[in-house]
């Protein structure tokens, strides 16, 4: 099977799905958006935290947010446990069908009622328990977002110190260009030519880390400890600045990076025409000089069954719960026009789904399966990033030659790490807001302490090492959030007397998808050897909470339904 022809297709299927599927079904039958400036963004402008946006800015933005590795990291271990072929299937599949409506709406509904976040419009189309058990569970999952994103990012400047220049020196260049787009708009010309100023200011400190690698002259654990600190400093202060002067223009920028990226794999995939193989069986004990299988086992003995975990492995890329936070966080207090909204989520979704396409081809296409340098190597001495960043260097080797292309798909990736991390502890500070706001109205006056609230059991689970015992079942949780999300969803247009069926089967599949996969998971915590109680125990509350929801959301269809 020819790579370039498997691109070529997908892309163009998405391109299809967003006009016809996105466009002329999703947008015009559930939510018909207005073509006026009536959007929280506009009404609501407090120069904070609402701000209308350019579309493309915002689209920058919530792109960046989203992604980040995930769509790359996900669909490599799922190729890796099973074959390319499930991996390639769900996020062309789930991406539109479920992943794509599920931003889209998220970020609608969210406009709809005054910007405010999913967890909270579940007091109105569910029920006030829902409410606080929906908004408790994700503020408890941003705290553990935080805390695994700035710990993770403080072990690669440490490990990788060649990303500390770019990473920290595009601080200065956001602001700069916000200042240009929002305060100095009379100079420095169009949108495309600042975009291309700072777009070139941040290649040239990525060059610039390379030359001059920044390590800090301590001991690995107290220089960890520095970097860790230094994070949650930077975390803090993007939380609390207007999201002009550093957070949108940042992962405006950031976005860039990902989409040239993209591109330069988009063109090196078309020119190599890596093979891809149709096999449906593989044994790894004679798979040496082999590409990895299209479908080669039921079950991994690391991952677990192929149903339910490929749906809870690959999120990013195909659907993720985490998307929704941010769609009803930052995302909709930016939005100045309905009708952009099918571009910004809709339309990043889909782009997403494009990544998780061309990763699975860097794993399966550019590299052998088992071997010196293979597949399966690259996985045990590195990570999926590893895969991703040698798959895109035998792509671009035309371009770069051996060593720099893997360097710059690696580099690629890592810079979008601070962009999820800035964006979650931004969402913590909303959530806190919501959930508490009425019972401390100092938290509404006073940003600073609010922000406060996430990152100070984010700062102790980071230096404790506590989220190592928690962040094994995160994926889970995190896929949840998005079943719980539907459930939301669902019930919003089922009381706007909308059609449903395009979010109902949506919603019990991934239902069941994210019990099964807890199931399986608290069983094997319970009575695994050694058992592990506490992540057991998490699993079991999960199931409950999800249950909890899935009957809050029953009970509003038989109120509605007796109303009638």
């Amino acid at each position: 099977m020819n790579g370039a022809i498997l691109l070529l297709f997908a892309a163009a299927w998405l391109i299809v799905a967003y006009l016809w599927y996105g466009k002329r079904t999703i947008q015009r039958r559930l939510m018909d958006p207005l073509d006026g400036e009536g959007t929280p963004a506009v009404t609501r402008n407090d120069g904070v935290d609402f701000c209308p946006a350019h579309p493309m800015v915002l689209f920058g933005h919530h792109f960046s947010s989203i992604a980040g590795a995930g769509p790359i990291v996900g669909p490599i271990i799922a190729a890796a446990a099973f074959g390319w072929g499930p991996a390639l299937l769900w996020p062309l599949l789930g991406g539109v069908f479920i992943g794509a409506v599920h931003d889209y709406l998220a970020l609608m509904v969210s406009v709809r009622h005054g910007g405010t976040s999913i967890p909270d419009i579940a007091d109105r189309y569910v029920s006030r328990r829902a409410r606080l058990l929906f908004m408790l569970f994700v503020e408890l999952a941003l705290i553990l977002v935080v805390a695994v994103f700035a710990a993770i990012t403080a072990k690669m400047f440490v490990t990788t110190p060649e990303i500390v220049i770019p990473t920290f020196g595009a601080i200065p260049v956001a602001m700069v260009f916000g200042l240009f787009q929002y305060r100095w708009s009379g100079v420095g010309g169009p949108l495309w030519l600042r975009t291309l100023l700072a777009f070139g200011a941040l290649v040239g400190l990525i060059y610039v880390g390379f030359l001059v690698p920044f390590a800090l002259p301590l001991d690995g654990e107290i220089a960890y400890a520095v970097w860790f600190v230094a994070l949650m400093v930077y975390g803090y202060f993007a939380s609390i600045l207007p999201v002009w002067i550093l957070l949108q223009p940042r992962d405006y920028i950031s976005s860039w990076v990902l989409i040239v990226g993209t591109a330069l794999a988009l063109i090196g995939i078309v020119v190599t025409m890596p093979d891809m193989s149709l096999s449906l069986t593989g044994d790894l004990s004679a798979a040496v000089g082999q590409k990895l299988p299209f479908f080669f086992r039921w079950s991994d003995p690391e991952v677990g069954p192929l149903v339910p975990f490929l749906f809870i492995v690959i999120a990013c890329g195909a659907i993720s719960g985490f998307h929704s936070i941010i769609a009803g966080g930052t995302t909709s207090k930016q939005l100045a026009n309905e009708k952009d909204a099918l571009l910004v989520s809709f339309g990043a979704m889909l782009t997403e789904s494009l990544i998780a396409v061309i990763a699975v081809i860097a794993a399966a296409g550019a590299l052998f399966w088992v071997g010196e340098g293979s597949l399966t190597a690259v996985m045990k001495s590195g990570s999926p990033i590893g895969v991703f960043g040698a798959g895109f260097g035998k792509f671009t080797e035309f371009l770069f030659g051996p060593k720099i292309g893997v360097l710059v798909g690696i580099a690629m990736i890592n810079i979008f790490v601070m962009t999820t991390l800035d964006t979650t502890v931004r969402l913590g500070r909303f959530l806190t807001v919501e959930m508490a706001g009425e019972v401390f109205p100092i938290l509404k006056r006073n940003r600073h302490l609010a922000t406060l609230v996430p990152i100070i059991p984010s700062f102790l689970l980071g230096v404790s090492g506590g989220w190592k015992t928690v962040w094994p079942v995160f994926g889970a949780a995190n896929q949840l959030v998005g079943a719980l999300v539907f459930v939301i969803l669902t019930s919003y247009l089922y009381s706007r007397g909308k059609p449903i069926r395009f979010t109902l089967w949506a919603t019990l599949f991934m239902l069941l998808m994210t019990i099964g996969a807890l199931l399986l998971l608290a069983w094997g915590y319970f009575f695994g050897s050694p058992p592990q109680y506490v992540l057991g125990s998490i699993s079991v509350a999960l199931i409950f909470l999800a249950l909890l929801m899935a009957i809050e959301g029953v009970k509003l269809f038989s109120r509605v339904r007796s109303s009638d």
